[in-house]
């Protein structure tokens, strides 16, 4: 363990009574609400959607934030030391706040790490960003939409475990969260197949679509950012300038996470039209628009692709992209 994390040991039993509010869970019920602590707003978004009003949700990583270097601050273990249940994602997306959970959590809570439930090391996937020399699998299953619906049903059943008493409550809203991400994935999957076979091909700057791509019918062919999240190096962009030109591709696609300024040199080098739009973690819209959701964060994706790649995002004008109507 770091010094950064024994220090916010200390810190924890200090803090631990300034974390949540007692809130009930409702008029009549008497009863408190569990506290649920996320990460990445997609993972705090999916859980709003089948927890609905019977918990106190909060996120941990801030919007915007690099999820892979956060590093919980100290006033954050009030968080963790009062949650009934934490929701990572797992797949090593959240090492620091990980030591912290194990080091701070109280005995009763349950910790659940959605990607590590959902798909076994055979399928883990290793790539430019995330080589396997390091060790640490691309952790972006969320992007794949059935691989989101299956971190739904794992909350759920984390939600019902841990809170019984709500249990008919959390099945109904993944149940109809889940025929949302079921008309969700279809449309996606029809968007894609209208881009030309020759287009479907993505060059980003971060590495988040190696679970995407196999499913939706497009291949990942390169990556800009270095496995140390630094900036890529002259040979790293220079490989990439001709990887673009002999792969035909056109667009290279950039982050709202990671800005970059390189991202524009090599879209001009290589020939390409340089797309800064496409998120893997940050929501769109504001706060409170129907958009700010998992779902809208995927419709707006993939009409970003299909717009850039030459094909069709019609398929998608039905989706809602707001939370479901939570169950009472």
């Amino acid at each position: 363990m770091n010094r950064f994390c024994l220090r916010v040991v200390a810190l924890g039993a200090v803090m631990v009574l300034a974390g949540w509010s007692m809130a009930t869970a409702g008029p009549g019920e008497g009863t408190k609400k569990i506290k649920v602590l996320t990460t990445v707003a997609p993972i705090t978004n999916i859980v709003r959607n089948v927890a609905g009003p019977h918990v106190e949700l909060h996120g941990l990583i801030p919007e915007g934030a690099d999820s892979h270097t956060f590093e919980p601050v100290p006033s954050d273990v009030k968080y963790i030391a009062q949650a009934d249940l934490v929701v990572l994602n797992g797949l090593h997306l959240e090492t620091p706040t990980m030591h912290l959970v194990g080091a701070n959590k109280k005995k009763t809570a349950e910790v659940v790490q959605l990607a590590d439930l959902t798909i076994s090391r055979k399928d883990w996937v290793f790539d430019f960003s995330f080589p396997a020399d390091k060790g640490d699998p691309n952790p972006h299953l969320w992007l794949n939409v059935a691989h989101t619906m299956k971190y739904v049903e794992i909350v759920r059943d984390a939600l019902v475990r841990v809170d019984p008493a709500n249990k008919a409550a959390y099945e109904a809203n993944a149940t109809a969260y889940l025929a949302k991400l079921k008309q969700l994935d279809e449309a996606i999957m029809v968007a894609m197949k209208t881009i030309p076979q020759k287009n479907r091909k993505l060059v980003t700057y971060h590495d988040s679509w190696a679970y995407f791509c196999p499913r939706y019918g497009c291949v990942v062919i390169g990556a800009v950012q270095p496995s140390d999240f630094a900036q890529p190096t002259q040979r790293d962009m220079i490989a990439l300038i001709k990887q673009l030109k002999a792969e035909a591709v056109p667009a290279i696609f950039g982050s709202e996470v990671f800005p970059s300024k390189v991202l524009d040199q090599i879209g001009r080098e290589g020939g390409v039209q340089f797309v800064d739009t496409l998120r893997d973690d940050d929501l769109p819209g504001d706060l409170d628009a129907p958009n700010h959701t998992y779902i809208g964060m995927m419709k707006e994706n993939v009409e970003t692709m299909a717009r850039v790649l030459g094909g069709d995002a019609a398929a998608l004008k039905g989706i809602d992209p707001s939370n479901v109507q939570r169950a009472p």
